[in-house]
């Protein structure tokens, strides 16, 4: 443990290890499953990300989880590598079997201790899933010493049962004790009570981690874990998104930021997490299982560090930490988002404005400003095109430096695409070629050379906007010019000119600055 000083008296620090389940039990939620090499693919992330332990899989379960679970105990190094069991010996083995190649392995049993569980799953008495355990114990540690037990649905379970449980499986080994709320039906204050009677009523508790793994079916899943932790649990068992059994599991971007943010709650607490990390293996998770992230969701949601209200987006541009509780780029999110809507403020719309590049007096900017909250009205979103517009329409009609007079394209899957750009500028024709990885590309590059600019092409974007077979296509593309950004759009029949028309849209706004 590491000691800090903090006004002159010594203040213990403890770490809180981070056991991510999103390879094991986040892949249970339905429709999640992952091959074994996407899982490892998500392993290498969460191994950049900073997890203590990568619970990989159920190793019994199938053959590719299996061989999923030997192949990240083989690729990762820097993270102990868990593996779930049974308290069955065909379980065990595989586990014990899978983990053959970790450096850190860990095998995790669990059964179930509930009233419930034992009457309708197991028919069985406490004594003899009691003797169940002890044996699944001992069978487990020949493989490895790491063991961790489970006392499935442990917040349903007659507490002197679940103490001789957990005493019992400390005398036997096992090295971390999970208190699972496997069916997400407890409290922040039952589970904050829970977790203190268990350490002042097993004799051998400090032989132990104690761990939680909360479900999230009353939506508590990180309050309950964060209570845990409060009252001296030292690992949390969480996945990435949330995302597990049913309405999922404590998330683990939730429980980490959660942490570090309220540091007047957890001063003693830290976690190995890079956090600069969580936003890519959110996104990671939700492509390779093809779950969305809610735009809602906390810390990695669309919406997490946006702002459409106008008192909101005046107060942050003022001071983000009037509402903001975190920076973005602590979670490896580039900056906060103003969303310029209905409710939005004079203050957001002239900001908006400079970054595109349009620098108004205040007359002007009164006038476009009434027209924006016209078209806010009819519009759900408004877009950096749409206010291109409305500054266009509304305050200055200029005719563009370049123009385009025409181009040619030669491309084909043998040959390197090639591209000849005619524009026009005060009446002249200026002629440019280039290659590129594309038509497209190579006509860009060669509108480049004409006019002399560095840019950036930052996002591009093509899309039908009419129906059938000669739909017309409006290509949207940002460029980058020094520090300012500025949009292009363009439509034709023909995708290369449309994206041909929306750069040169674009380029046209640099002279403008």
């Amino acid at each position: 443990m590491q000691i800090v000083t903090c006004n002159l008296k010594e203040v213990e620090v403890e770490k809180i290890i981070i056991l991510d389940t999103t390879l094991r039990d986040g892949e249970q939620a339905p429709g999640a499953a992952l091959n074994s090499f996407q899982k490892m693919e998500v392993a290498i992330q969460l191994e950049r990300l900073g997890v203590d332990i990568i619970e990989a899989g159920f190793p019994v379960a199938s053959p590719d989880d299996f061989a999923a679970v030997s192949s990240v105990a083989k690729l990762i190094k820097k993270c102990g590598i868990c593996a779930l069991a049974r308290c069955i010996d065909k379980d065990i083995e595989k586990a014990g079997q899978s983990l053959k190649h970790a450096r850190r392995p860990r095998i995790h049993l669990f059964l179930a201790t509930s009233k419930i569980h034992l009457k309708y799953k197991f028919k069985k008495a406490e004594e003899e899933i009691a003797d169940i355990a002890r044996d699944s114990i001992r069978k487990a540690k020949k493989f490895c010493a790491d063991i961790e037990f489970s006392p499935e649905d442990a917040t349903r379970t007659e507490k002197d049962f679940l103490f001789r449980m957990v005493e019992m499986a400390i005398k036997e080994g096992a090295r971390t004790i999970n208190i699972p709320d496997t069916v997400g039906y407890s409290y922040p204050q039952e589970i904050y009570t829970l977790i203190g009677e268990i350490i002042n009523n097993v004799p051998n508790i400090n032989k132990a981690i104690l761990a939680t793994h909360c479900h999230n079916d009353l939506g508590l899943a990180t309050a309950n874990s964060l209570s845990a932790v409060l009252a001296g649990a030292r690992q949390v068992h969480c996945t990435v998104n949330g995302i597990g059994e049913r309405a999922g599991n404590a998330s683990l971007e939730e429980v980490v930021m959660a942490m570090k943010t309220r540091k007047d709650v957890f001063h003693n607490f830290y976690t190995n997490i890079n956090t600069k990390e969580i936003y890519r293996t959110s996104r990671l998770v939700s492509k390779l299982t093809d779950f969305a992230v809610p735009p809602n969701k906390a810390i990695v949601g669309k919406n997490a560090f946006a702002h459409e209200s106008g008192i909101h987006q005046d107060a942050v541009l003022k001071k983000r930490i009037t509402y903001e509780i975190m920076d973005p780029h602590d979670v490896g999110i580039s900056d906060s988002q103003l969303i310029l809507g209905k409710h939005s403020g004079r203050h957001a719309f002239r900001d908006r404005l400079k970054t595109l590049g349009f620098h108004l007096n205040d007359e002007q900017l009164n006038k476009a400003f009434g027209r924006f909250k016209e078209v806010a009205d009819k519009k759900k979103d408004i877009f950096d095109d749409d206010l291109r517009i409305i500054v266009e329409d509304e305050v200055r009609v200029s005719k563009p430096t370049w123009t385009l007079n025409s181009f040619e394209i030669n491309s084909g899957t043998r040959i390197k695409p090639c591209a000849q750009v005619v524009l026009i500028k005060s009446g002249k024709n200026l002629s440019g070629f280039s290659s590129g990885d594309g038509p497209v590309d190579a006509c860009f590059k060669a509108i480049d050379r004409i006019t002399g600019y560095k840019v950036k092409l930052e996002d591009f974007r093509l899309e039908s906007v009419t129906s059938g077979k000669d739909a017309l296509g409006q290509a949207s593309l940002k460029l980058k010019v020094g520090g300012t950004s500025v949009s292009g759009r363009g439509s034709s029949t023909d995708i290369v000119e449309a994206a041909v028309k929306a750069y040169i849209d674009a380029v046209n706004k640099i002279k403008q600055k």
